[in-house]
């Protein structure tokens, strides 16, 4: 029996005018094991979304013939795949503009190749909201020894409890005409579905787990993106900005000084 084949490493498409940094990226990557597509500029870089459909996109800000903002929009009208933007600019409007274009995170240049790494795994990461359990190997069966029938239980050994039919699932989580299903991944309001991004179902995930409770950014940062320490909070504004224009505006209520919490149903 042949040993399980490894799983293969997420394939990149990273976007960048400047060669240097590109080659050298693009390198770094490479020896940690992933594939990479490589782009010069944004419509470059949309061609080559739609030619090879990779696992994450990593870009640069500012690229010629099309920008990095525009095209993350352009990408998110069609796919919700990670998008993890490159600026060599700490611009508040520069982060918050890639952030409201549908970016999952950023990270600032220069940088160390672990730390990009490290970025992109955790970024990986959250499109794994529920990862799936590993099925049990069968036991092999030998045709030649016969197989024992089940013994007959009596009908009184076990006791039926009938189960409603209307029952809520314990998956589905329901708040005013919004519906969460854990088991399938879904949101919908008032019955249509909403598309959401990986890391802003992980947010709403967080929310609707704790109706009414008062959740910090710090805790937000740490439970969805993965960081232990003290990360840019306009990540999780702008996220929660994002989320709401899809749910409705007045689910998530912002405490001053404090956090975000999910509005209890009336």
């Amino acid at each position: 029996m042949n040993p399980p084949a490894a799983p293969a490493h997420p394939h990149i498409l990273l976007v960048e005018d400047d060669e240097v940094i590109r080659e050298a990226t693009r390198m770094a990557l490479e020896r940690y094991g992933f594939p990479v597509t490589t782009a010069a500029d944004g419509l470059e870089g949309l061609e080559a979304f739609h030619a090879v459909r990779p696992d994450l996109l990593l870009l640069d800000v500012m690229l010629p013939l099309l920008d990095g903002v525009g095209l993350c929009r352009r990408i998110r009208e069609e796919s919700q795949l990670p998008i993890l933007m490159m600026s060599a600019r700490t611009d508040p409007v520069d982060v918050v503009s890639g952030l409201e274009a549908g970016a999952d995170d950023y990270v600032v240049k220069p940088f160390e190749s672990a730390v990009l790494v490290a970025r992109i795994r955790t970024v990986l990461r959250r499109v794994r909201v529920v990862p799936a359990e590993p099925a049990l190997p069968e036991e092999p069966v030998d045709p030649a020894v016969p197989v024992a029938a089940p013994a007959a239980v009596p009908a009184t050994a076990v006791p039926v409890t009938a189960v409603p039919t209307d029952a809520p699932s314990p998956a589905l989580r329901s708040f005013d005409g919004m519906q969460v299903d854990t088991d399938s991944m879904e949101v919908r309001v008032d019955g249509h579905l909403v598309p959401l991004t990986p890391t802003e179902l992980r947010l709403l995930l967080e929310f609707t787990a704790a109706p009414g409770i008062v959740l910090e950014r710090s805790t937000l940062l740490e439970r969805v993106w993965d960081y232990d320490w003290g990360a840019d909070t306009r990540v999780v504004d702008v996220h929660v900005q994002r989320l709401r224009a899809k749910i409705g505006s007045g689910r998530i209520e912002t405490v001053r000084g404090f956090g975000y919490k999910l509005r209890r149903p009336a």
